[in-house]
Order: C-alpha cells, then sequence, then structure tokens
C-alpha cells in the first residue's frame, strides 16, 4: 500500500456516485489509456480504501457513501464520517493505478460535506470591529496604510484647509485624506441624505434652515450640523435633507379644531323594515281572532242561560 498524503485541501468536494459510474472529468476518457478495466480495478478496491482509512483515522469510519473519478487513473472512495462533532463530513481515500501497476492509495483527507457543520470563514482582528462598538477606555489605533489619512506635511486636496495650514500649520501629524472624505460624505448620505423617507416628505431643505451649523472645508458643500433639538440635533445632515422642524416652516392659519355640527338627537329617522311589517301583522290578526273567539264564547254561553226560560 502506498503513502498516505494528509495535506490535501478542503476545496476537493465533487459529487459522490455509485461503484459502478465513472465522472466525466476532463482527461479520464478512453482516449488517455485510462480503459474500462482500470476503471473496475479502481472501483472495486473499496476494501482496499477502507482498510487505508482505518489505518489512519483509528476509528471513527462509517458507511460506503460511493466513489467518483475525478482524475485520470484515480478513483475516490468515500466513508461517512462517523466522530463527535464532524455531523456532514466524510473520509476521502484516493486510489490510483497505471497499467501494469498495483493499486496504490495517494492520499487520505477529512472533508465537509454539503450539510457538514463548519468553523465560520475567519476575519481579521481589524475587519471584526464596527460602528458603534468602541466603548469608553478601549483604544482603536488606526491601521499603518489607513487610507482614510495622510501625513501632516502633505496637501489634503481640500482647498479650504491646505491654504490655512500652509501659513501657519495645524500641528497635526495626520489629515483626512480624499478617500477619507469620500468615505465619510458616502456615510453621511446614506443617514440623512436627499433619499430618507422624511426628507423626501419635507417641503423644505436643511441647506436654507437657520438652525444649521456649517462646516469647514470641502465638505461644507455638501453637509452641516442640525442644531435643532427637536430634529438631528448633533448630527451631521446633507444640506438636501429636511424635515417638518425646518425654521421657515409657519404655523397654519387655522390651527384650532373644528367645531363638529351639533347632532340632534329627537331628529330620528324610523326606519321600518319589511319583516317588522310582516310580524306586526301577523300580531294583529292573531288579537283579532282570539277577540272573535272570545265574543262568540260569550255569545254561546248567553244563549244557554235564556233557553229554560223559554221553555217555562
Amino acid at each position: 500500500m502506498g503513502g498516505v498524503n494528509t495535506e490535501v485541501g478542503t476545496d476537493q468536494e465533487a459529487g459522490v456516485v455509485g461503484a459502478d459510474h465513472a465522472s466525466d472529468a476532463a482527461g479520464t476518457g478512453p482516449e488517455s489509456g485510462f480503459d474500462a478495466a482500470l476503471r473496475e480495478r479502481l472501483a472495486s478496491g473499496v476494501g482496499a480504501a477502507r482498510a487505508a482509512v482505518e489505518e489512519f483515522a483509528g476509528d471513527g469510519v462509517g458507511e460506503y457513501l460511493g466513489s467518483a473519478v475525478e482524475a485520470a487513473f484515480t478513483t475516490t472512495h468515500r466513508f461517512d464520517a462517523d466522530l463527535p462533532g464532524y455531523r456532514g463530513w466524510y473520509w476521502a481515500c484516493v486510489l490510483a493505478l497505471v497499467p501494469g501497476g498495483d493499486l496504490t492509495v495517494d492520499e487520505i483527507a477529512l472533508l465537509p460535506g454539503d450539510d457538514a457543520l463548519v468553523a465560520p470563514e475567519w476575519v481579521p482582528w481589524e475587519k471584526r470591529v464596527r460602528a458603534g462598538d468602541l466603548g469608553a477606555g478601549d483604544l482603536l489605533p488606526p491601521s499603518d496604510d489607513d487610507e482614510r489619512l495622510v501625513p501632516g506635511h502633505t496637501l489634503t486636496g481640500d482647498e479650504q484647509l491646505d491654504e490655512l495650514a500652509a501659513p501657519i500649520g495645524l500641528g497635526r501629524e495626520q489629515h483626512l485624506s480624499p478617500e477619507g472624505r469620500s468615505a465619510a460624505a458616502a456615510r453621511w448620505t446614506a443617514a440623512r441624505g436627499p433619499e430618507a423617507e422624511i426628507a423626501r416628505s419635507a417641503k423644505y431643505h436643511c441647506g436654507t434652515c437657520g438652525f444649521l451649523v456649517p462646516v469647514a472645508g470641502a465638505l461644507s458643500r455638501m453637509f452641516g450640523v442640525c442644531a435643532n433639538e427637536y430634529s438631528a440635533d448633533g448630527q451631521v445632515v446633507h444640506l438636501q435633507y429636511g424635515c417638518g422642524a425646518h425654521s421657515s416652516v409657519e404655523m397654519p392659519e387655522h390651527t384650532g379644531s373644528e367645531v363638529s355640527e351639533a347632532y340632534d338627537d329627537a331628529a330620528v329617522d324610523v326606519v321600518v323594515l319589511p319583516q317588522h311589517l310582516a310580524a306586526t301583522a301577523r300580531a294583529r290578526a292573531e288579537a283579532d281572532a282570539a277577540a272573535a273567539a272570545d265574543e262568540n264564547s260569550a255569545e254561546t254561553e248567553q244563549s244557554e242561560k235564556t233557553e229554560p226560560d223559554a221553555e217555562g
């Protein structure tokens, strides 16, 4: 049996097929010399593949999952990995065979299947921090190649800032770069820009509002700071942003509540439904019938009393 190579990547995932079927991998056609006889010998090497995996793994080799041809003169046999914590993983054993040669083991690897539980993609530390994560006492130094910053002795690209910094010097080691300004502008526009729902429904924009505090530099052409405590107080807003608390908003002329028309509860329209009329008619007929019956009964009693007197 050949040597076992465990240095195999986890990207060698191919569809598992039956042991008597070959894949359509490039270079595995009959013209390559990889004929049906070699395929059959490789496909029938399930026992050799299992023995190699069990020798390597010790235990945890489950049921046979099938084989696949992924390269010429090779066949990959797969076995379920019956290991704690490795649900959905499988053992892959690559067998090789050349004309006139012996069956050998090329590689053995433990690989994740489609439903395997795998670790999340590694995220470097400097990319894990998100906006809002910084707390009291935390330190978050910029990286050495942070494109948002440029050295203080270079021009920033902001004409107003460069004109001021040149004669007097700002005493800062670094300034905001054009890339840094662009990134900030994109964030601020997304948060409080012209496309915000409140801005689309506003009559006036922040660029004409008395509560807007201007900012210096190139960003002043697009942004300012809101100073209205009932709106975006202390937040950077786009000049085309807006809300209902603009300084030009006027109180409507009629501010009182409308007086509703008095309701006359005596003026009620009585609506008699047909079924009510029918019920009333039936009740009246029953009452008339009962009265007639009573009258007939009384007359009968009276005639019975007067008949004896007539005989006497």
